[in-house]
């Protein structure tokens, strides 16, 4: 269950990606050596859709970072109308990638199911903008402390916002400002 301040989420028509990710909310990573299937499954999709071939046979454990993966499921699932500008980016699982998905939005101009690009020591993170304060943005991402969840992530990490790449963009997509609540992520998911 979303937490109370981000329940608003669950009226929100659009944009798939959004919708789509509200799915796969609290999905958890595994602990120790095991595995979620659920996971590891979505890679399975992937490679099935014929996206993932890159990573055929490499993606089998949860302990590899998957916040790409699970953007890669959320966009392959919303994008019914199939279309190539809209598909993951080819190296899905490198956070950093995604600053080539979709169309480049200013960094001042992130609105509501945009895709978050971010910095973190050893390499970066990805999610879906649901929100900001005054000085983070409200993420919704995959492998944020080994789940999917809603996370406040610093402003000055932020390297990329990109919005996929719309037929019609949703009626809704727009800046969420938001109250300043939980803890601030300063270098992790």
């Amino acid at each position: 269950m979303l937490p109370a301040q981000y329940r608003w989420l669950e009226a929100e028509p659009g944009p798939r990606m959004i919708v789509e990710a509200l799915k796969e909310y609290g999905t958890l990573e595994a602990p120790g050596e095991a595995d979620n299937p659920k996971i590891i499954g979505w890679q399975a999709e992937i490679e099935a859709a014929e996206l993932g071939r890159v990573y055929a046979g490499v993606y089998r454990h949860d302990a590899i970072p998957w916040c790409g993966l699970f953007m890669a499921i959320i966009a392959h699932r919303a994008n019914i109308e199939r279309r190539p500008e809209r598909n993951p980016p080819r190296l899905y699982l490198s956070a950093l990638e995604w600053a080539s998905f979709g169309v480049s939005v200013p960094k001042g101009a992130a609105a509501l199911g945009d895709v978050l690009v971010f910095k973190r020591k050893g390499g970066g993170h990805v999610g879906l903008y649901v929100g900001h304060d005054a000085s983070a943005f409200h993420v919704f991402g995959g492998n944020q402390y080994d789940r999917v969840s809603i996370t406040r992530l610093s402003r000055n990490r932020l390297v990329a916002v990109r919005r996929p790449a719309y037929r019609a963009q949703p009626t809704n997509v727009r800046p969420i400002p938001l109250a300043a609540s939980g803890s601030l992520s300063v270098n992790k998911a």
